[in-house]
C-alpha cells in the first residue's frame, strides 16, 4: 500500500511529495478538497495506529434527527455544562461557538441543542476526523500523515480554549484525551542535569486534566501549582501550560512555566523530543508561555510539587447599593491588591450589577498572619457600610490546597455557553496611577478579576520563559466577557464581537504596554504579537521557524499566524 510503503521514509521526502500533490497552491488540504485522503489512505494510517479512528462529531449531534434521536438526548441535556464529560468526546468544545462556522453569506452551520429553532444538526467547525492518541509514536504516524498530505491539523486535549484553537472546519484531529499516565517521583532528575539537581516531581501526560494530577499529588502528600475551574476540568498538560498556567497559588509559587522541569514533544520533523534546560532548552523556553499549537505536540510535562499544607481562605460577598458604591468598592479592591499578592493572597472575583465577592487563598499561612494581612481591606470594605455596602467577610483555615479546591471548584459546570472574553494584566503602575478608570470600566463591564500575579510571580526573571514578560509585572488580570443564546444570527453574533472590540481597544488605550493572558483574550486584541508576546516575540518566531520548518503547527494569534489567511490554510 502507498502509506506503508513511504511512512518510514525521511520526513524532507514525504514533505517533497506533498507539494507535489493536487493541493500546490500554498494552502492546506481540507475536507471537501479534491487532495483530501481516501477512506483507504486513512485505512492505512489506522494500521500504523493504536486505536481506531474517530470521526467527531458536534455535542448535541445524539438528538438528531428530532423525531428519532441518533443517541441518547437526555444524557446530553443533562451534562452539557459539564466541562469533563464534554472533554471526553473529540469534536466536544467547551464553548459550542467554536462548534459553529459562519460562511462568508452570514449563514452559519451549527449543531444546537435546542433542537425547536428548527435547524439542522451540521458539521460546522468541528474536525472531520482524527487520530486518539495514546503514545508518541500514535502522533508521530498522525503528524507524518498530516505532512504526507498537506493537511490542516488542530490539537485537542478538553477543547478548553476560549480561541477556539483545538477547533477548525474540514480540519484532520490530534486528539491527546486518553493520554493518561501520571507519575510521582520523589527523586526525579531532568535529563542532562547534574545528579544533584533533584526535584519531587509528577510527571503526566498530554490527556490528564487537573482533578487527575491534584488526586494523585494529594495522595503523595504533595501539591502542584495548576488551573481552577469547576471540576478540574482543564487540561494540565497542554495549552493551559504552553499559556503560562495560571494559579491560585502563582502568588506564592510562580506560574505553570516557572514550575515546569521538563517536557516532552513531537515536532513537525517526527523527532520525539525530551526538552528542558539542558536539552533543546531554546524549545523548552518557548513552550513555556510562546503559546499552544504552536512549535509541537506535548506528550507530557513534569512539574515540581510542594508539600502539602494547611491553607487561609479569604472571601468577601457584598450586596451594593448605588453606582457610587460599587466605584468605591472595586477601586478600593484594586488598590489593595499590590500588598495581598505580595502577601502571597490569590485568587478570583466578580463583579455583578449589585454585588461583588472575593475568594483568596494562602498556602501555609497562619491564621494570625491571615487576619493581620487581610485586615486593612476588611476595614476598607466594612467602612462603606453606610455608603450601600453589605459586606459578609470570612477567613477560614483548610487542611490543604486540595481540600480548598474540593469544596469550591469540586462539582463541574460552566460550560457550554457562548462567550468572549478580552483581558488585561494589569501592572502595579497602572493600578497606581489609574485605578479610577480602570474601576470605571470594571463596574460597566461586569468584569472578572483573577488575582493570580505578584508576589512569586514578579521575583523571578521575565526572560526565564517565553512568557510575556508583562506578566512579571502584573499584579492582577482583569476580563470582560460578552454572552449570545445558541441560535443567534450572525449579525446578532457580530454585535457582540464590536463590543469585545471596543473593550479589548479600550483596554489597549489605557494600558498598551500591560499586556493580555494569550488562553483568556479574543480574536479581536490588538496588535497581539506585543499584547500576547511582548518582546519576546522575536525570538519565539526564530524558534518556532527552527523547530517547526514544515509551518504545521499554526493556530489563530499564535506565533508565526501573521503569515496566514483568517482561515489558517493558505500561506500568503
Amino acid at each position: 500500500m502507498m502509506l506503508n510503503s513511504l511512512v518510514f521514509l525521511p520526513l524532507f521526502i514525504l514533505k517533497t511529495l506533498a507539494s507535489g500533490s493536487p493541493n500546490s497552491t500554498g494552502c492546506l488540504c481540507t475536507y471537501g478538497d479534491p487532495c483530501w485522503p481516501t477512506a483507504d489512505q486513512f485505512a492505512e494510517l489506522e494500521l500504523q495506529v493504536s486505536q481506531p479512528l474517530v470521526y467527531p462529531i458536534p455535542t448535541a449531534s445524539p438528538c438528531y434527527p428530532v423525531g428519532n434521536p441518533s443517541g441518547n438526548c437526555s444524557e446530553v441535556i443533562l451534562n452539557w455544562t459539564n466541562g469533563n464529560w464534554r472533554s471526553s468526546f473529540p469534536g466536544s468544545m467547551e464553548e459550542p461557538l467554536w462548534e459553529s462556522y459562519m460562511f462568508k453569506n452570514d449563514t452559519i452551520s451549527a449543531c444546537y441543542l435546542n433542537t425547536t429553532l428548527g435547524f439542522p444538526c451540521e458539521q460546522g467547525n468541528v474536525p472531520v476526523i482524527g487520530v486518539d492518541a495514546r503514545t508518541p509514536e500514535d502522533i508521530q504516524a498522525a503528524v507524518k500523515f498530516a505532512l504526507l498530505y498537506n493537511l490542516k491539523l488542530v490539537i485537542k486535549n478538553t477543547g478548553h480554549d476560549f480561541l477556539g484553537r483545538s477547533a477548525k472546519r474540514g480540519a484532520f484531529l490530534v486528539w491527546t484525551h486518553n493520554m493518561k499516565n501520571i507519575t510521582y517521583d520523589p527523586e526525579f532528575v531532568p535529563e542532562g542535569a547534574p545528579t544533584n539537581e533533584m526535584y519531587e516531581a509528577l510527571t503526566i501526560g498530554a490527556g490528564v486534566q487537573w482533578y487527575e494530577a491534584y488526586a494523585v499529588a494529594n495522595d503523595s502528600g504533595r501539591s502542584l501549582v495548576g488551573a481552577v475551574s469547576p471540576g478540574g476540568s482543564i487540561g494540565a498538560a497542554g495549552g493551559w501550560l504552553q499559556g503560562g498556567g495560571h494559579s491560585a497559588l502563582s502568588p506564592s509559587y510562580g506560574l505553570g512555566v516557572d514550575n515546569a522541569i521538563e517536557m516532552t514533544v513531537v515536532t513537525s520533523t517526527g523527532e520525539h523530543l525530551t526538552v528542558n534546560n539542558y536539552r533543546y532548552s531554546d524549545l523548552f523556553w518557548a513552550l513555556r508561555g510562546g503559546g499552544g499549537g504552536t512549535y509541537g505536540i506535548v506528550t507530557s510535562v513534569t512539574y515540581r510539587t510542594y508539600p502539602s499544607l494547611p491553607v487561609a481562605s479569604y472571601s468577601m460577598e457584598a450586596n451594593v447599593t448605588g453606582l457610587n458604591a460599587m466605584n468605591e468598592l472595586v477601586g478600593g479592591v484594586l488598590q489593595f491588591q499590590p500588598n495581598l499578592t505580595d502577601a502571597g493572597w490569590g485568587g478570583y472575583g466578580g463583579i455583578s450589577n449589585n454585588s461583588m465577592f472575593l475568594i483568596f487563598l494562602a498556602p501555609n499561612m497562619s491564621a494570625e498572619v491571615a487576619n493581620a494581612t487581610t485586615q486593612p481591606l476588611t476595614d476598607f470594605v466594612l467602612g462603606l457600610q453606610s455608603q450601600g455596602v453589605s459586606p459578609d467577610i470570612q477567613i477560614t483555615q483548610f487542611p490543604s490546597f486540595y481540600d480548598w479546591i474540593e469544596i469550591y471548584t469540586g462539582s463541574p459546570g460552566g460550560n457550554g455557553e457562548n462567550i468572549m472574553y478580552t483581558s488585561r494584566l494589569l501592572s502595579r503602575d497602572t493600578i497606581s496611577n489609574q485605578y479610577q478608570s480602570v474601576t470605571e470600566i470594571l463596574v460597566d463591564c461586569q468584569a472578572s478579576l483573577v488575582m493570580v500575579a505578584g508576589g512569586r510571580v514578579s521575583q523571578i526573571d521575565p526572560n526565564s520563559a517565553g512568557l510575556n514578560p508583562a506578566w512579571r509585572d502584573a499584579v492582577v488580570e482583569v476580563a470582560c466577557a460578552v454572552y449570545w443564546e445558541e441560535g443567534a444570527t450572525t449579525q446578532e453574533i457580530n454585535v457582540k464581537f464590536n463590543q469585545i472590540k471596543t473593550l479589548a481597544k479600550t483596554f489597549h488605550d489605557m494600558a498598551p504596554n500591560d499586556g493580555a493572558y494569550f488562553n483568556e483574550a479574543s480574536l479581536f486584541e490588538i496588535d497581539w504579537q506585543q499584547t500576547f508576546f511582548g518582546s519576546h516575540y522575536s525570538t519565539l518566531k526564530q524558534i518556532k521557524d527552527k523547530y517547526d520548518p514544515y509551518r504545521l503547527f499554526v493556530v489563530a494569534e499564535g506565533v508565526g499566524s501573521e503569515e496566514w489567511n483568517k482561515e489558517l490554510t493558505c500561506r500568503w
